[in-house]
């Protein structure tokens, strides 16, 4: 059975990645400003349901496995965060821990952590039994290890909004959430502009979602300068699927997006990879229920790859914009029986069932093929209007409404 494409993004409204509680006011304002060993910790764990600890400019070090524990509740969550304008530093000495962990030791719930700068340590941030948690405007950065990681617990409702990101060691992956296998299950969370980029460890995925993750929102995230995908996503084990869209994803030296299955891919800008722009195969998961609808991708290589479609249910390419200097716009390795294509525009060999061609960068304001420009609206007279109507998506990369059946990200 095919979904249509849904009109908007699951959460509504202005603040639609943002949780229930976000606007509740605390009922009692805490500030700290002593920054010698264990200070803060002590300080954080002594906080109750309503507080907000705000923390003076400095560089706070705890030299032990820190664990925050303190939850609040919806109607009177707690708060840690930077003074205003203030730079706030989180780090420790060595890389035997991480530098902050919150939940590891039991659950941790109505918790918002804003505008701190984390790095050092082995794991910038460790997330474990977490749900309603909020980490908001962070800075994490040269880390030992991974520079987010949520594969520890199962967690659930996470808000990792507008942080950001980059030289995490190790394998050096931006965002970590989920473990191999679905050992361990991210669930009904948003991932939202984040600005991840420079992942060039012994792995380096942007932001990683493990298989049997579900029912998640990736969404307006800037990715760029991965050694692996910019975002790389499993399945969902037959759980509601994940929504990835509005991402700009460039210059990773894998594939842009790497997606197995049980997931709406719309609405996305992909440039510059070393491997495909979108790619899609069997891994720890059958590829299955997948719609790629409205992306502009633009790659010297394969545009787009789906190694694994051929006669599985629920599969979907439509109204993308593909275009390969050098390959395939469009590859399916092992056949698409079954597979729905339709209205897509290609530059590029490869399969031409549900195409017609487009002119190449001409088409776009200012696009490179390195991904350097990436302005990729379309300019008058772009022979992009081939969208099939059945499959419109009504809003664009921008969020401005489509008044044409462009295909592609972008509206004109």
């Amino acid at each position: 059975m095919i979904i249509l494409p849904q009109a908007s993004s699951p959460l509504k409204g202005s603040r639609k990645y943002e949780p229930d509680w976000a606007t509740v006011a605390p009922k009692r304002i805490l500030r700290h400003a002593d920054t010698k060993n264990d200070a803060l910790a002590k300080a954080v764990a002594a906080l109750q349901p309503g507080d907000k600890l705000v923390l003076a400019a400095g560089t706070y070090v705890v030299e032990r496995m820190w664990d925050i524990r303190v939850s609040g509740t919806a109607a009177a969550p707690i708060w840690i965060e930077a003074e205003e304008g203030a730079t706030v530093i989180f780090t420790r000495p060595d890389a035997k821990q991480n530098v902050l962990n919150i939940g590891q030791g039991g659950p941790v719930h109505h918790l918002c952590l804003r505008g701190i700068e984390l790095t050092g340590g082995s794991h910038g941030l460790r997330l474990g039994q977490c749900r309603e948690v909020w980490i908001d405007q962070c800075h994490i950065h040269h880390t030992g290890e991974v520079c987010l990681s949520a594969n520890s617990a199962n967690t659930r409702r996470l808000f990792l909004t507008s942080n950001h990101l980059h030289h995490g060691g190790g394998h050096g992956e931006g965002m970590y959430l989920g473990a191999n296998n679905g050992e361990f299950v991210m669930s009904e969370s948003v991932i939202a502009l984040n600005h991840v980029h420079d992942c060039k460890g012994s792995q380096g995925d942007g932001i990683e979602v493990k298989q049997g993750s579900w029912g998640n929102l990736i969404a307006e995230n800037d990715i760029h300068d991965t050694q692996y995908p910019c975002i790389t996503v499993y399945g969902t084990a037959g759980k509601p699927v994940n929504i990835i869209e509005r991402n700009l994803c460039r210059r990773s030296g894998d594939h842009n997006i790497q997606v197995q299955g049980e997931a709406i891919v719309r609405n996305n800008v992909l440039m510059s990879a070393k491997g495909s722009g979108l790619a899609s195969t069997d891994h720890q998961g059958k590829t299955r229920n997948l719609q790629v609808i409205h992306n502009t991708i633009i790659n010297t290589g394969n545009a787009f790859s789906g190694g694994s479609w051929n006669g599985r249910e629920g599969m979907v390419l439509a109204n993308n914009i593909l275009y390969s200097r050098d390959k395939n716009a469009v590859h399916f390795a092992n056949g698409s029986d079954g597979v729905v294509i339709t209205g897509n525009v290609i530059v590029g060999d490869g399969s031409k069932k549900g195409t017609v061609p487009g002119r190449g960068l001409a088409d776009f304001v200012n696009a490179t093929w390195d991904g350097e420009k990436h302005d990729v609206r379309p300019v008058p007279g772009a022979p992009l209007e081939s969208a099939d109507p059945r499959m419109l998506v009504p809003t664009d990369f921008t969020g401005r409404p489509r008044t044409k059946p462009l295909s592609g990200a972008m509206a004109r």
